[in-house]
């Protein structure tokens, strides 16, 4: 049975405790109703709703940040467990066995997504009224962002995995609106579609392990779940984390369902910076870190996570080395980005906080780049074009100073946000031990020092050097509308790391009661600040190569053609979408030619063949039938002749 409000323990053992929602934690419902009821007013209204449409979107997604943050403090007053709160809704499946009640989980992990998703959501919305100024369907775009919103919510606050998957496909359908927006360009809707297809593939494997835990547990409630979890057989575990898995590469664009993120940039650049660098893309690292209790059972499964995260965090940052399209170069980053909160997530028991940690991090300084994209775009007549930018950080001073912030945090540079949480996950991927853990950590450290080359490609090209505009292009600073949600974020790139590593307990000490205490690993072969040294060093030889290749140099208008092999590589997505085409889409259009080659003349054929025989034969019969008694006459002395022939015969024989 999954989680009621009948008592006020409301799971006893060995598996977590929730406790009742009183007080204001009863109106945790209202976090997901207000942009809902938002995102319903805005699409039924039609145009009427032009004029304030774009108003009531901010509103409905500030006043559930407020919200949550009064909960926020409400839940500091507690300790422990008594931070693991459930509120029971109503009964939602109730057939027979399969009992499924609606609730909503408030616990410091949750409370976490709810305040990124609100916070940098309610920033992102502020800076839509400037972008979208012009757009015809502006109040269309906010009614869609509320819902991406009130989905994103659901997902992260139900208290059962069906609750979570309904707020999962909700997810998938709000991101396919808002990835086709602008649906009237082929290559937006085309977009939608891929993104909506390939994240079907992942949800597939979340479907499946919600239905394998079902069948072993009995329900999907994460108290139900998480109470059986320690007496899983070893397979029945391996087989639930590396379902869940797959779920979370659709989501989260890792290896090997990445491709259709690089594609979802033809959305408005709000859409890039809301779904695809501070929530949508994060709801995988959610759920495996949501399931520890699973992956800590599973040493195989953690196996398998660890694996997709490295090889995305090095697969996302050599593509970003090779694009001259400035969004898709900051998406590259973002598959990279969340290869390191996968890996975290990965490691396992004590470093699940790190992912976390990462992963609202990133929020902030990715946020901030992708709003300073969009920036930079909306002065250059949305040209994406790094080649065509140079030389704006005079023109655009506001822009360049908070997309550097992002910059200097995603390269790890000290005091910065990325300083506390992308290099404690390379020194915990060090600090693994063993063969694993110098594979890792080694992966983790070579992508510290690509991530530093592509964003110090990116910030030479586009605000150093000598001017490239495109005829008729007169940079200007954005609007104070889109500035200053991008000088809030650029302020969290700067200090988030910080406040979240040394304000009380950290964020890690806030999140021990949903993913355990932190766990010091393996001694390290190389001590803490040499490895900080090390990561540093990396670092500053990624950026200096960059900056002498495009800083000091004059960089062209167009780009070279006689390129390295891994060059051209990179610039095809290191072949994702032909690898999917040949392996999956290829095959699959030539078994469904075959199936209906083979319906047509087998199936139908047969069908058609047996219809043909009868209708033939009862006509050929049908024609006996002639009305005359002569006939009938012959036929019937014809028929007295053939019997008295054989009984003639058989007598003689």
């Amino acid at each position: 049975m999954s989680v009621t409000a009948s008592s006020a323990l409301l799971v006893q053992g060995a598996g977590p405790q929730y406790v009742n929602a009183t007080g204001l934690f009863t109106l945790s419902w209202v976090l997901i109703a207000l942009p809902l009821l938002s995102a319903a007013v805005l699409l039924l209204t039609g145009r009427r709703a032009n004029a304030w449409g774009h108003l009531l979107g901010c509103a409905s997604v500030l006043c559930s940040f407020v919200l949550g943050l009064a909960m926020l403090f409400a839940m500091l007053g507690r300790s422990g467990p008594d931070r693991l709160i459930d509120q029971h809704l109503f009964s939602w499946i109730p057939a027979g066995s399969f009992q499924v009640e609606a609730g909503l989980l408030l616990d410091p992990l949750s409370m976490t997504f709810v305040l990124l998703i609100t916070g940098v959501g309610g920033m992102i919305h502020i800076y839509s009224i400037g972008y979208m100024a012009h757009d015809p369907e502006r109040r269309r775009f906010f009614g869609e962002l509320n819902l991406f919103v009130a989905a994103m919510l659901l997902l992260v606050l139900g208290d059962s995995f069906l609750t979570l998957y309904v707020g999962w496909e909700g997810v998938g359908l709000a991101s396919y609106l808002l990835i086709g927006f602008w649906s009237y360009k082929p290559t937006a809707a085309t977009a939608a579609k891929k993104a909506f297809l390939v994240n079907r593939v992942g949800d597939v494997g979340l479907s499946l392990a919600i239905m394998l835990m079902f069948a072993t547990f009995g329900t999907t409630s994460f108290a139900g779940v998480f109470s059986g979890a320690d007496r899983m057989m070893a397979a029945t575990a391996t087989g639930i984390g590396l379902l869940l898995l797959l779920g979370a590469c659709g989501k989260s664009a890792q290896f090997p369902l990445q491709s259709w993120l690089l594609d979802a940039m033809e959305g408005p650049t709000p859409v890039s910076a809301l779904i695809h660098a501070a929530t949508m893309v994060t709801a995988g690292v959610y759920l495996i870190a949501r399931s520890n209790p699973i992956f800590d059972v599973s040493p195989n499964a953690r196996l398998g996570v660890t694996i997709v995260g490295a090889v995305t965090l090095l697969f996302g940052a050599t593509i970003g080395c090779a694009y001259d399209d400035i969004k898709k170069v900051l998406a590259s980053s973002t598959m990279s980005q969340v290869g390191y909160m996968i890996l975290a997530v990965g490691i396992g028991p004590g470093v699940y906080a790190l992912g976390i940690v990462q992963l609202v991090c990133h929020g902030f300084f990715k946020a901030t780049m992708f709003l300073g994209a969009g920036s930079v775009m909306h002065a250059t007549k949305d040209n994406v074009n790094m080649r065509h930018y140079g030389g704006l950080r005079r023109l655009m001073p506001i822009t360049f100073l908070t997309f550097t912030a992002g910059y200097l945090a995603i390269i790890g540079f000290p005091f910065f946000s990325g300083f506390y949480s992308k290099d404690k996950i390379i020194e915990a991927a060090f600090d693994k031990g063993g063969t694993s853990g110098l594979v890792l950590g080694s992966a983790a450290l070579l992508g510290a020092g690509v991530t530093a080359y592509y964003m110090t490609r990116l910030m030479a090209m586009t605000f150093f050097g000598r001017p490239r505009w495109e005829e008729g292009v007169t940079p200007n600073e954005s609007p104070r509308s889109m500035t200053m949600p991008m000088i809030v974020l650029g302020i969290g790139a700067v200090f988030a790391g910080a406040l979240l590593t040394f304000v009380g307990d950290g964020l890690a000490g806030f999140l021990t009661p949903s993913l355990g205490p932190a766990e010091k690993g393996s001694p390290p072969v190389i001590s803490a600040s040499g490895q900080t040294l090390l990561i540093l060093a990396v670092a500053t030889v990624g950026a200096v190569i960059a900056y002498l290749q495009f800083g000091r140099r004059s960089v062209p208008d167009t780009a070279r053609q006689d390129v390295p092999v891994v060059v051209t590589a990179a610039r095809q997505a290191l072949y994702g979408d032909a690898v999917n085409e040949a392996v999956f889409m290829r095959p699959g259009q030539y078994t469904t030619r075959a199936l209906v080659f083979f319906d047509n003349f087998g199936v139908d054929g047969a069908v058609r063949g047996l219809a043909a025989l009868v209708g033939g034969s009862s006509g050929r019969l049908r024609r006996v039938q002639t009305g005359f008694v002569r006939s009938y006459a012959l036929l019937m002395f014809g028929g007295a002749a053939l019997v008295v022939i054989g009984l003639t015969l058989a007598y003689a024989i």
